[in-house]
């Protein structure tokens, strides 16, 4: 690797040697696609997902609370179900996807500025906590979007939530090649528009 000239402000050498060890480290190389928080029945786990492949613009474009028209800061997870998402993904235009990782966000730190306040009557519990009801379900969580979205002619969307299976996995290579496993809980998190 040839040596730069100082004119580069990206990277300083530490973080060229410091070798990534957590599932967590990996992620924060990538570009954060959301934080918030997800929400199951009366539970919520504070979220945040890097983007893997995909288009950012689907994102920003079906993240958002359509009657406000801000940002989301929770999505909640419909009755989990496991199917045909592929099929979506492989039929829909290349750029009507997003693949992103979702970690357990750290409630302090770097990252945290956009995480909400739960709402009153919602339990807040770790990320691995879905993960493992997912898991035992043999499910994935599916969202639609946008949230408070009247039928109108915006573009339309599901985000579905992977627990680790082989599906999800096949998205974690570059991860699984840097790190060697990956201990730590997760989910891949698949974001499809409607193609019109």
């Amino acid at each position: 690797k040839k040596k730069s000239n100082s004119s580069w402000p990206l990277e300083e050498p530490k973080h060229e040697t410091k070798k990534l060890k957590t599932l967590s480290e990996y992620a924060q190389t990538l570009q954060l696609g959301w934080n918030g928080l997800l929400v199951l029945k009366n539970s919520c786990f504070p979220t945040s997902m890097h983007i893997l492949e995909g288009d950012q613009g689907v994102i920003s474009g079906l993240l958002k609370d359509h009657s406000s028209g801000s940002k989301l800061t929770q999505l909640k997870i419909a009755q989990p179900k496991l199917d045909e998402v592929t099929r979506r993904i492989k039929q829909g235009s290349p750029n009507g996807y997003a693949v992103l990782l979702a970690t357990q966000a750290t409630l302090s730190g770097p990252g945290t500025e956009g995480m909400p306040t739960v709402e009153p009557g919602l339990q807040r519990r770790l990320l691995w906590n879905l993960v493992s009801y997912l898991k035992q379900k043999q499910a994935a969580g599916v969202i639609s979007l946008p949230v408070g979205r009247s039928k109108g002619r915006d573009s339309t969307g599901m985000l579905y939530a992977f627990p680790p299976c082989d599906f999800s996995q096949q998205y974690l290579q570059s991860a699984l090649r840097t790190l060697g496993k990956l201990e730590e809980e997760h989910m891949v998190i698949v974001i499809v528009t409607d193609s019109a």
